[in-house]
């Protein structure tokens, strides 16, 4: 998949997320030439963190929740931060566009402690991926393969673990974005 001219929602909690991963994921997204709609739980703005503690900028939020559908996007972008992928996967809203863009295939980019949000998708059954190494219980019980690499690719979703690994996943997300190609996992559903 070719980014450019494609339309990526990316999610970003109204408090929590961390900085760097929602900043370098939509630049790099827009500098391949893709559309970044910046989507939450509610309209308004967002305040980031640096290192789960620290305060960060203050970001615009494009649409709330209500206001899109999965149908809207060529593909998900979940950037983490332990305090906001917490906050996003308790809002059943979020959840369910999560998982509307699995069941639609569409390719998915998850960093850190996003993947707390496939968990409550019921998305990893069958999966092979990557995650900040304290979700790694979470995961395996979902039914997912766990593995400890910078960038984990398979079956329509690009994983990676922290900020450390974000050039990596980067590129990997702009340049050789899978096809969403999700028929090849267990459904967990």
């Amino acid at each position: 998949m070719n980014i450019e001219g494609k339309k990526i929602a990316i999610l970003i909690s109204p408090r929590g997320t961390e900085e760097s991963e929602f900043t370098q994921l939509k630049d790099a997204v827009e500098n391949a030439g893709g559309t970044v709609t910046v989507v939450s739980s509610k309209a308004g703005t967002a305040r980031t963190v640096n290192n789960d503690l620290d305060s960060g900028g203050e970001y615009t939020i494009d649409k709330d929740i209500e206001e899109v559908s999965a149908g809207e996007f060529d593909g998900l972008v979940i950037p983490g931060g332990c305090i906001g992928a917490d906050t996003l996967r308790g809002t059943s809203r979020i959840i369910a566009f999560v998982r509307a863009v699995f069941e639609q295939e569409k390719p998915v980019g998850a960093i850190c402690h996003a993947s707390w949000l496939l968990v409550e998708a019921g998305a990893l059954k069958g999966r092979k991926l990557t995650s900040y190494p304290t979700l790694r219980t979470d995961l395996e019980n979902e039914g997912a393969t766990w593995t400890d690499e910078k960038v984990i690719v398979g079956q329509g979703l690009v994983t990676s673990r922290d900020p450390d690994d974000l050039p990596a996943l980067c590129d990997r997300i702009v340049k050789k974005n899978p096809k969403g190609n999700h028929r090849q996992q267990a459904r967990s559903a």
